[in-house]
C-alpha cells in the first residue's frame, strides 16, 4: 500500500509539474509568435488583429509539439531535483524501494503525455497548420503578394504533345493549391515554348486555374493575364497525395494517406517517416525521463555542481538533433523510415537505462 500511495504522489507531482510546464511554454509561444506574425504580415491588406490572434491560436499546437521532448526533460528533471532537495527521495530509498520502482510514476507519466500528444495534440496541429497556411495565402492574394517559402515541390506532367513542369514556392488546400507557380510548358522536340508565372494556381477538374498571370514566349514581349487555363489530365487525388506536406496530416490519418499514396506509386518515405516517429514519441518521452534521472537523483546526496544538469540538458539536446536528423534521412529515403525513427529513441533508452544501473546497481 505504501509504495501504491508512494507512486500516486510522485504522479501527481509530475502531472502538476508538467501542467505548468506547459502552461509556461504556451505563454511564451502565444507572444513569440504572435509578435513574429504581427511584423511580418501587418503591411498585408487582409491582415487583422483577430486574424493575427487566430493565426497564432491554431499555430500553437504544431509549435508545442515540437517542444514536448525538452518540456519531457525539463520536467523530469526539476521534479527530481525538488524532491532530492527535500529528502524525499532520501526518505524512499531508506525505505527500501529502488529507483526502478520510484521511476515508475514518471515513466507512466511520460507515456500519457505521449499519448496525450498522439491522441489530442497531434490533430490540433494538423489542422491548425492547415488553417494557418490558408488564412496567410489569403492575406497575400489580397496584397498581391506571394508566401515565399524554400520547400519547392515540382510537377510533371504530359497533356497532348505538351511536357509542362510546375514549380511552386508554397502549397495549401492539401496539395490542390499552390502558391508563387511557375509552369514552363515544352514542345515535343523539348524546345520551351511558354514560361507562366501566376500568384496561385487551383486544381480544377481537369485544368489548372491561374491567377495573376505573367506569359512569357521566346522573343516576344511578356503579357499579364487576370486569369489563365492549363489543361492537365492529374486528378486531384493524386495530387493531394503527391504534394501534401506530413506535417498537415493528423497521426490518424497517416495509414489511409500512405495506402492511396502507395496506389498511386507516389513515394511514401516522408509520411511513414512521420507516422513512426509519432508512434515512438511515447518511447522518446521516456527516453528523455531516463536522462533526466541520470543527472538528477544523486544531486542533493553529492551536491554535484550545475555542469552536470548541464551535461544532462545538452544530452537530451543532442538526442532531439540527432532524432531530427534521422528523420530527415528517413524522409528522403536513405534511411528505412522504421529504422529512421525507432532507432534513436531505443538507443537513448537503453543507455539512459545502464546508466542507471551503473550509478545505483553498481
Amino acid at each position: 500500500m505504501i509504495h501504491t500511495t508512494l507512486g500516486r504522489y510522485f504522479f501527481k507531482r509530475y502531472i502538476i509539474t508538467t501542467f505548468w510546464f506547459f502552461v509556461g511554454i504556451m505563454s511564451i509561444i502565444l507572444l513569440v509568435d504572435f509578435s513574429e506574425t504581427t511584423s511580418r504580415m501587418s503591411s498585408l491588406a487582409g491582415y487583422s488583429l483577430p486574424g493575427a490572434l487566430f493565426m497564432t491560436a491554431v499555430r500553437l499546437p504544431l509549435i508545442l509539439q515540437q517542444t514536448i521532448p525538452f518540456i519531457t526533460l525539463f520536467v523530469g528533471m526539476t521534479v527530481l531535483i525538488a524532491l532530492n532537495r527535500r529528502y524525499e527521495l532520501v526518505v524512499t530509498r531508506a525505505a527500501g524501494v529502488s529507483v526502478w520502482q520510484f521511476m515508475g510514476p514518471f515513466v507512466t507519466g511520460a507515456l500519457l503525455v505521449g499519448l496525450f500528444v498522439l491522441t489530442v495534440l497531434n490533430p490540433l496541429a494538423a489542422w491548425g497548420q492547415r488553417a494557418a497556411l490558408d488564412l496567410e495565402t489569403n492575406w497575400r492574394e489580397a496584397a498581391g503578394v506571394t508566401r515565399r517559402s524554400q520547400t519547392v515541390p515540382w510537377l510533371r506532367q504530359i497533356s497532348g504533345n505538351e511536357d509542362t513542369i510546375i514549380g511552386a514556392k508554397a502549397i495549401v488546400d492539401d496539395g490542390t493549391m499552390l502558391v508563387d507557380v511557375v509552369l514552363i510548358h515544352f514542345s515535343g522536340d523539348g524546345r520551351v515554348i511558354l514560361r507562366q508565372d501566376a500568384q496561385t494556381a487551383k486544381l480544377e477538374d481537369g485544368y489548372w486555374l491561374l491567377k495573376g498571370v505573367t506569359e512569357s514566349r521566346p522573343g516576344e514581349v511578356s503579357t499579364k493575364l487576370d486569369t489563365a487555363r492549363v489543361r492537365t489530365n492529374l486528378k486531384q487525388e493524386f495530387v493531394q497525395q503527391r504534394l501534401s506536406q506530413p506535417e498537415t496530416v493528423a497521426f490518424f490519418e497517416l495509414s489511409e494517406k500512405i495506402a492511396i499514396a502507395k496506389s498511386f506509386g507516389v513515394s511514401t518515405k516522408a509520411l511513414e517517416t512521420q507516422f513512426h516517429s509519432l508512434l515512438s514519441l511515447p518511447f522518446l518521452l521516456v527516453a528523455m525521463t531516463l536522462i533526466a534521472a541520470t543527472v538528477t537523483l544523486k544531486f542533493s546526496r553529492f551536491a554535484q555542481s550545475s555542469s552536470v544538469i548541464l551535461g544532462g540538458i545538452i544530452s537530451g539536446f543532442m538526442l532531439y538533433v540527432v532524432t531530427v536528423l534521422v528523420k530527415a534521412f528517413g524522409s528522403s529515403g536513405v534511411v528505412p523510415p522504421f529504422i529512421a525513427a525507432w532507432i534513436p529513441v531505443v538507443v537513448a533508452m537503453a543507455i539512459g537505462a545502464t546508466v542507471l544501473l551503473h550509478q545505483e546497481d553498481g
